[in-house]
């Protein structure tokens, strides 16, 4: 009788205990809610991609954001993408949108977690600036990426023509390639390449600037492959950095 007054005494005070901790067992319980809810996702999940360009990536004219080749490489490589930028827009140029690729970074992507790979995709509508400043800005826009995400990957891609480039193209190309060297990230340069190799109109819209349907599909495999190769489409170890004055 007497082991049951003390059993149901320290039942009691046991009792008060929680009751009295209550309080912090609610607060710890919302702590570890708010831990779950911004804890990182698990292992094998597909790779984050931000793709960063001009009319080429977001679409245009009766060619969709998501049937561009940013978000055909994106399909291809089972990538989750998220896109910015806007058409007319480069390093220098203002578009439409009245915002440069630094200014739609800070306004589009900068305040997202950290992606895996971002990818800077222009230069077309800069082919009238100086190539010396088109190259500050490029060099700007890889410093705030850095700075904002310090070990996200980070590739550059030269302007896109589908017809043959102008020499001022080249000129914006060899800037943002000088910039990606700087700032020892890869460049991959689709002025190498010749997209036009059959009927005109299959690849090529009747404005004679941007790629049809299955231009954009034909810059996707190009791209795909070429991340591949580099080591960064997300299923296969990153390569060594590039040797230039930064990482050197």
């Amino acid at each position: 009788m007497r082991e049951h007054r003390k059993a149901r005494r320290s039942l009691t005070v046991s009792a008060a205990a929680l009751l009295a901790a209550c309080p912090l067992l609610t607060g710890c319980a919302q702590a570890v809610s708010q831990a779950a809810r911004v804890a990182p996702p698990p292992a094998g999940r597909p790779p984050v991609v931000m793709f960063l360009g001009d009319s080429f990536t977001v679409g245009s004219g009766p060619v969709a954001e998501w049937d561009s080749y940013a978000a055909g490489t994106a399909r291809a490589l089972g990538w989750q993408l998220i896109t910015a930028g806007g058409s007319g827009t480069g390093y220098v140029a203002t578009g439409r949108v009245g915002r440069t690729f630094e200014q739609s970074f800070t306004r589009q992507l900068a305040w997202r977690p950290a992606p895996d790979l971002v990818v800077v995709s222009g230069g077309h509508n800069d082919r009238r600036a100086r190539p010396a400043t088109v190259r500050a800005a490029a060099l700007r826009l890889v410093a705030d990426v850095r700075k904002r995400w310090p070990s996200v990957r980070i590739v550059l891609v030269g302007p896109i023509w589908i017809d043959t480039a102008p020499r001022s193209a080249q000129h914006t190309r060899d800037a943002i390639a000088s910039a990606a060297w700087l700032a020892g990230v890869p460049f991959l340069d689709p002025l190498t390449q010749r997209w036009i190799t059959g009927d005109r109109a299959r690849v090529l819209l009747p404005d004679g600037v941007h790629p049809t349907l299955y231009g954009h599909l034909r810059l996707a495999r190009w791209l795909a492959a070429s991340l591949r190769a580099r080591g960064l489409a997300g299923d296969e170890a990153a390569p060594p950095a590039l040797i230039g004055p930064v990482s050197s």
